[in-house]
């Protein structure tokens, strides 16, 4: 069965990816073993779907109707295909700007990022098909609306979309303290992606081999990072200082 976010029943979650419905994540109850379920996870690998399994308890949670061991949430926006997104970038007028979310977890602050990108003119977001927060309703809540106003396409690892981006022109930026450049030494004018790490762990390290630079924020007080999303408005509003100077 269906509701304005969920789906729940192994078999409703079934066909539902068979026509074509927007799936963000797929909760899928430990334990479970039966053709049906194994058809269900044929199918998440397959399609490229987010999944997860946790205990019952967690699906109870998540909805109050008979689950069946499966619950999935439905993504409230279509996704873009980054060939398109980066050739409508260029075809736009005005000078490409990308986000790259490595595995950010907080749908809040996913809410967030996703609301200053927009204010900035961020011409799209990257995002990684497994272990990103998931776009729900806090998501919308938090981004203020602007979720449905800029495009958001997923990969299957951010480090397609590195090289993809690199492959059509794009400067590739990894923001992290790890940097020997502070961001104001950075020049943003070209067309240029920003890459933006999870809450905990940073970007991935695979990723930060083959950026084009690294660039960090001055850290005065004794705290040593700043919230992913506040970072994020930082980086991004030095591309627009930059870019209206210019």
């Amino acid at each position: 069965m269906k509701n304005e976010t969920t789906i729940f029943g192994i078999r409703a979650i079934i066909e539902a990816i068979k026509s074509g419905e927007t799936i963000d994540k797929v909760f899928v109850q430990k334990g479970v073993r039966s053709e049906l379920f194994q058809e269900l996870e044929h199918l998440l690998r397959s399609e490229g779907i987010n999944s997860s399994y946790v205990p019952i308890e967690k699906l109870n949670r998540l909805t109050k109707g008979n689950h069946q061991g499966a619950v999935a949430q439905i993504s409230p926006i279509a996704f873009h295909n980054i060939d398109d997104l980066v050739i409508n970038a260029f075809e736009s007028g005005t000078t490409p700007l990308f986000l790259l979310l490595d595995q950010l977890s907080d749908v809040r602050n996913f809410g967030a990022i996703v609301r200053t990108a927009e204010c900035t003119g961020v011409s799209g977001i990257i995002i990684q098909k497994k272990g990103g927060a998931p776009i729900n309703g806090d998501t919308i809540k938090t981004s203020a609306g602007a979720i449905f106003k800029i495009p958001i396409c997923k990969v299957d690892h951010i480090k397609d979309a590195v090289f993809h981006m690199q492959s059509s022109g794009v400067k590739v930026i990894a923001a992290t303290e790890k940097a020997d450049d502070f961001i104001y030494d950075v020049s943003f004018k070209e067309p240029c992606a920003i890459i933006m790490g999870s809450e905990g762990r940073g970007i991935n390290p695979s990723v930060l081999k083959v950026v084009d630079q690294q660039a960090k924020l001055p850290i005065l007080g004794e705290i040593a990072s700043l919230n992913v999303s506040v970072a994020c408005g930082a980086f991004l509003y030095e591309v627009v200082r930059q870019r209206i100077k210019n």
